[in-house]
């Protein structure tokens, strides 16, 4: 009897659980573009060649120190553990869901004894009876949800889509971690190399001093000269302490990004040609390469969860069949508790089907198809403004690489102005004003050199970034220089 009540719940569960081969609701298809991708990058010049993607884009910058702040940013950051947490967090979650699809299985055990008095009315108390009974049940219950319409397929799917969503957002914290360090580690560089223009400004300055000073002891310049002089330094001098203190936050930001305790230390200094030979953008399709991004990965991740919990709301509204089964013994003598005359069976299907809820149901259904348009949206919308970040820091590195020309130019202009305008000085030809303004503007231009390189720089994270990576390329034109 046991083997024909479970092979009866069995087949039971396998004919109907056949029939719910059918899913209820839209199966997923990526929305196509309202305006179509443009062939190629706008800004990204002519050169093209073979490249493939590549994870690991800060190796570009050439510089080990980083290399190795990046990898220890990705073990101990605490933002990425705490995504990897999460991700861990919807793969329980994933399972939960798959777990209505399969047969629950419980046993239920119960022993009990009784005392119970027995009196007669017709004869004395002290004669009163005891009566004691004793009762043991053991059974095995199984029950089954035939999912005829596939609302639990339909659920399963969100779940394993939703755990995707949470799997690229942690691909996106470890982008967003990697470009942080990046961007400070550059902005490290950059205060120190400010520094160091400060620093030798101050020098040419104190030398100057010492020009004006002795000069004026011989009474050949007024005493406004030496007081300019000793502005002009003074004035050099009150930049430092800013400087310093951006660079200790710069510090302890970098430090917060490593999981480490926030320390500063003293500025390192800096070769002159520490600016690197960048590689070329590569021309190439915007949707080949906008696909590595995690962030768009992850919305479209979020779009099929929305567009499956339509069917499982669509399927809510369907009946439902529900099989149930036992099999135990129940007996009153211990000893007697497995044997055949104490068995106990039963078998059971029930189906239930709304017919009026006030219109909740159809309610959830056009929610659920609401939540999904709207993930539409914004799901084009990100693919746009993934577009807009690409096309900007292309346009911006053309532009930046400009403007990091000219002011070379002038540069070399403000060098040769302030040569010569000292020179004048010492003969007597030209007063100080002169030189005090050739000096301000010639390392004024210095420092605007220093902060269009670190403009460049940041521009490249920020262009990888929107590429979703890097590039590695079997061909190299050229490099910028």
């Amino acid at each position: 009897m046991r083997r024909k009540i479970a092979a009866a719940l069995a087949v039971s569960a396998l004919l109907l659980g056949g029939a719910g081969c059918l899913k209820l609701g839209p199966d997923y298809a990526r929305p196509d573009p309202e305006q179509p991708p443009p062939a190629k990058y706008q800004h990204a010049g002519a050169w093209s060649g073979d490249y493939r993607g590549s994870d690991e884009w800060w190796r570009e910058m050439g510089d080990a120190r980083l290399d190795a702040l990046v990898r220890e940013a990705l073990q101990r950051n605490l933002d990425i553990k705490k995504a990897a947490a999460r991700v861990l967090e919807y793969k329980a979650l994933f399972v939960e869901a798959r777990a209505p699809q399969y047969p629950s299985l419980g046993v239920e055990g119960e022993g009990a004894r009784n005392q119970t008095a027995i009196s007669n009315p017709n004869l004395p108390s002290v004669l009163t009876q005891e009566r004691r009974t004793e009762s043991y049940n053991l059974t095995a219950a199984a029950s089954y949800e035939v999912d005829l319409w596939g609302r639990l397929a339909r659920l399963e799917e969100a779940a394993r889509a939703e755990l995707l969503n949470v799997e690229e957002n942690r691909r996106t914290v470890i982008q967003t971690i990697a470009a942080g360090v990046v961007s400070s580690y550059l902005s490290m560089e950059a205060l120190e190399r400010r520094l160091a223009v400060q620093e030798k400004s101050l020098e040419a300055y104190r030398n100057n001093l010492e020009l004006v000073d002795i000069r004026y002891r011989r009474g050949l310049v007024s005493i406004l000269d030496y007081q300019q002089a000793r502005r002009a330094l003074a004035q050099a001098r009150s930049s430092l302490p800013q400087l310093r203190l951006d660079l200790g936050k710069e510090q302890q930001k970098l430090m917060v990004l490593l999981g480490r305790y926030p320390e500063t230390a003293p500025a390192r200094p800096i070769p002159e040609d520490y600016f690197p030979n960048l590689r070329p953008v590569p021309a190439g399709l915007p949707s080949e390469l906008l696909l590595r991004r995690p962030d768009l990965r992850e919305a479209e991740a979020k779009l099929q969860a929305l567009n499956a919990r339509i069917g499982a709301a669509k399927a809510a509204r369907f009946p439902s069949i529900k099989l149930t089964g036992a099999f135990g013994y129940s007996t009153t003598e211990l000893d007697n508790l497995f044997s055949p005359a104490s068995e106990l069976w039963s078998i059971a299907g029930g189906i239930t089907a709304p017919i009026f809820k006030g219109g909740e149901l159809w309610a959830r259904q056009r929610a659920a198809e609401a939540r999904y348009e709207q993930s539409v949206a914004e799901y084009a919308k990100a693919v746009l403004e993934a577009f807009r970040e690409v096309e900007e820091a292309l346009l911006s590195r053309k532009e930046l690489m400009e403007k990091r020309g000219l002011v070379k130019e002038a540069l070399v202009e403000a060098r040769a102005t302030q040569e010569t305008a000292e020179s004048r000085y010492r003969r007597g030809l030209t007063d100080y004003l002169r030189v005090l303004e050739a000096m301000q503007t010639r390392y004024q231009l210095e420092d605007s050199l220093v902060l269009v390189e670190l403009a460049i720089l940041t521009n490249r994270v920020t262009l990888h970034r929107a590429l979703g990576g890097g590039w590695d390329q079997t061909a190299i034109a050229s490099k910028e220089s």
